[in-house]
């Protein structure tokens, strides 16, 4: 979930004049890096060994 300050932060770092869909892709882009920065902070990851094994039963 994102805060609103967080979204106010977005907004003041954009430039002067921009499009509805900027905005929307720069919040829909802040979302995913806040969720996963909650996933690492839970422990809900791979590392890269695990990530190379699930991978490899793929094949």
């Amino acid at each position: 979930m994102l805060s609103k300050d967080k979204v106010k932060e977005l907004v003041d770092h954009m430039p002067e004049n921009f499009s509805v869909d900027e905005l929307v892709e720069e919040v829909i882009l802040l979302q995913k890096i806040e969720s996963a920065r909650q996933q690492v902070g839970s422990g809900d990851y791979l590392t890269d060994e695990e990530l190379d094994a699930e991978i490899d039963k793929w094949n």
